[in-house]
Formats: C-alpha cells, sequence, structure tokens
C-alpha cells in the first residue's frame, strides 16, 4: 500500500481537500480538470490507501472560549516501555489534550492543550495531570499569539 505513487493530478486532489474537504466531486473535477467519474476513483483510491485519513471541521477555539491554548512539557520519572505505554494511554483518554507528541531532549512528551482560561488549566494540572503518578515534572508553555496554524501538508 505504500508504494503508491502519486502523480500531480493525485496531489492537486489533495491540494485542493486541504482548502476544502466539502468540495463535491464536481467542483473538484473541475477544479483539476478531469471528469466527475476519474476523479471520484481517485478519491476512494486516496482514501483506500491511507494517504486520507479522515474528514474534519476546524472550529474556531476562541469562539467555543476554548482560546487559551498551552504546549506542556511533560518528563516522566523514569522513562521504560511499561511507563511510556501507561502515560500514552492516560493522556490519549484525556479529552482537553488536543496533541500529544513524544519528544527528544529534556521532556519526553509535548501536549497541546486547548482551555478557557488560566483558572481551569491550573485546575487541569492539578486534578487531571497531577493523577498521573508517571509524571515528574511538567514545563508549562503558554501561547500569547498564534502566528500561523494550519493542518494543511506542504504538497
Amino acid at each position: 500500500m505504500n508504494d503508491i505513487l502519486l502523480d500531480s493530478t493525485d496531489l492537486d486532489i489533495l491540494r485542493a481537500l486541504q482548502e476544502n474537504a466539502r468540495l463535491t466531486t464536481k467542483e473538484l473535477a473541475a477544479r483539476v480538470n478531469l471528469s466527475t467519474t476519474p476523479v471520484f476513483e481517485r478519491l476512494k483510491r486516496l482514501e483506500r490507501s491511507g494517504f486520507i485519513q479522515k474528514y474534519v471541521a476546524i472550529l474556531d477555539a476562541e469562539k467555543l472560549h476554548l482560546g487559551f491554548v498551552v504546549f506542556c512539557s511533560v518528563k516522566l520519572k523514569q522513562m521504560s516501555r511499561e511507563t511510556a505505554q501507561a502515560f500514552v494511554s492516560v493522556v490519549k483518554d484525556i479529552p482537553q489534550v488536543a496533541e500529544c507528541y513524544n519528544i527528544s531532549g529534556e521532556y519526553d512528551y509535548l501536549l497541546k492543550i486547548h482551555a478557557p482560561d488560566m483558572k481551569y488549566y491550573n485546575e487541569f494540572i492539578i486534578n487531571v495531570l497531577g493523577t498521573i503518578d508517571s509524571i515528574g515534572s511538567i514545563l508549562s508553555s503558554f501561547v500569547m499569539n498564534e502566528i500561523k496554524n494550519t493542518h494543511a501538508l506542504y504538497l
């Protein structure tokens, strides 16, 4: 499956969908200069092969009162397979954690958290992350101004 080569039309389809995933097959076909049937077949192939994982709506965090963004660096007390698996299992089920990355360097994980305000985040640290025994230390970095935020990949 990973050996599938994408041509320029496939890349054009992916670019167009990154801009607007709600394009109809007809609209997408017009953008890439093909008829609807081959575009539909290409879309299905891109979905089956995993190039398109899912379609989502990107919400406005500010309007939903979740615009207080924190990057939380987490260092485990001890790094072992069992500790890491347990931590990852817990973090996957925490709805406030929008993203989680295993990173290199001084810290082991980087979490992106959306919250309504500092008070909420403080309570989250105490009542949620503070209950995870494997955490050794946390370093919080607060977003002061968002410069660029895109989910699009450069193709």
